[in-house]
């Protein structure tokens, strides 16, 4: 169940080059999260800009009901979002959107490329809960953008680096150290986020061994709650139809997408 709610900054830090991290308790939307879903939120206090900002639940702590985000400025809101310091206030309206699946799976994959490794950090951690073996590749630009190695070390799970300069682990694409370096036959299940051509090189080698999977879409979503139609598209050319990513994703099944 959605709702509103004014959230209490306890941490607000920057992890890079336009790179960072909030933390906020909000006791009514962080019992409710599921990996996955996101949280719509207001980046100022005027009417400019107008538009909330959707972004993925990165961790939750059942504990404290805090829910941490990762982002990175793009623009005037984010770049407003930055501003908010520790002990202030956010409104936040949430969870939103459907999150993944948790399948009875001994052994997963996770593919996350630059910022679109947020929603996969709250899902390993739920993942590893439950007694699952999970494995993440890990990629980005440069050793720098890798600012969520520490909490993936802290959850335990079995992480391989790529970056494209080189500068932490694998010299190149993530997806080509997913061809190089994993076994597909010790993988029953693949969720990925990141850059969209990262995704369709995932859905591709998942394809290509049968693997099932989810994918994380990321669109422009005004409302956040499939009023507006601005997140609408098709998931493969030759549908009839469109989906709103905000309401009926963000994540979508490998096989309905093309």
């Amino acid at each position: 169940m959605s709702c509103m709610e004014n959230g209490l900054v306890i941490s607000h830090k920057k992890l890079g080059r336009d790179l960072y991290e909030i933390e906020f308790i909000a006791p009514r939307i962080a019992p409710c999260c599921q990996p996955g879903q996101f949280v719509h939120v207001k980046t100022g206090g005027t009417m400019d800009p107008l538009l909330r900002r959707p972004l993925s639940l990165y961790d939750v702590d059942e504990k404290l009901n805090s829910i941490t985000l990762l982002y990175k400025v793009v623009g005037k809101g984010t770049e407003l979002l930055t501003k908010i310091k520790v002990k202030e206030n956010i409104n936040v309206m949430g969870p939103l959107g459907k999150g993944f699946s948790l399948g009875d799976y001994k052994s997963v994959l996770l593919v996350g490329g630059g910022v679109g490794i947020a929603p996969l950090i709250y899902l390993a951690r739920v993942l590893r809960e439950r007694g699952c073996k999970v494995t993440v590749l890990y990629g980005a630009a440069r050793s720098e953008e890798l600012v969520a190695f520490d909490r993936l070390r802290s959850i335990g799970v079995e992480l391989m680096l790529a970056t494209m300069d080189g500068s932490a682990g694998y010299k190149g694409l993530v997806t080509e150290l997913l061809y190089d370096k994993i076994n597909p036959h010790d993988i029953e299940f693949i969720y990925t986020c990141g850059p969209e051509p990262m995704m369709v090189a995932v859905k591709d080698y998942a394809d290509k061994y049968g693997i099932k999977g989810e994918v994380s879409l990321e669109e422009n979503m005004a409302c956040g709650v499939g009023a507006c139609l601005g997140c609408a598209r098709k998931l493969k050319p030759e549908d009839d139809h469109y989906v709103k990513v905000c309401k009926d994703g963000p994540v979508f099944s490998m096989a309905d997408i093309k």
